[in-house]
């Protein structure tokens, strides 16, 4: 069953911050496979001109995903998850994410769309640290594969 246009838009509200560590960084740094020194030595990102290390370009990920659950776990939208694969990553930066920020994101439905009979859904996820500055923008497209049968 297709999804509700009328979702599209709706924004949930914003999440308890997330407080980015050195060690978070460091640990996701080594998970895939960057060995850049901003993102593991304080000096190096300082002599760049950054106040602490920062994080690789797709950390935020892990926060903006956890956020999106708030749409993917609404009762009301009705997507069922078990269907559900991730079919792209956007990432828009007003600067880089640092050990130290404290980071909220704000969740909207920007699209649903359907084709082929898979609902596609469009979200976007606003990163903002605790002083309400704006630090990135996740798109994050996800596919609800059509029932077998349907």
């Amino acid at each position: 069953m297709a999804l509700d246009q009328s979702f599209v838009g709706r924004t949930y509200p914003p999440t308890a911050p997330y407080e980015v560590g050195r060690e978070k960084i460091r640990e996701f740094a080594e998970a895939v496979g960057d060995s850049n020194p901003v993102y593991t030595d304080p000096e190096a990102a300082k002599a760049l001109g950054h106040p602490d290390v920062i994080a690789p370009p797709t950390f935020v990920f892990s926060i903006s995903f956890k956020a999106a659950g708030q749409v993917v776990d609404d009762p009301q939208l009705g997507l069922d998850y078990s269907r559900v694969v991730h079919g792209d990553q956007k990432f828009a930066y007003s600067r880089p994410v640092r050990a130290g920020d404290r980071l909220s994101v704000s969740t909207t439905i920007d699209s649903i769309k359907s084709l082929a009979g898979n609902d596609v859904l469009t979200v976007r996820g606003e990163v903002h640290d605790e002083h309400g500055e704006h630090v990135v923008t996740a798109h994050t497209m996800l596919v609800a594969r059509a029932a077998e049968g349907g």
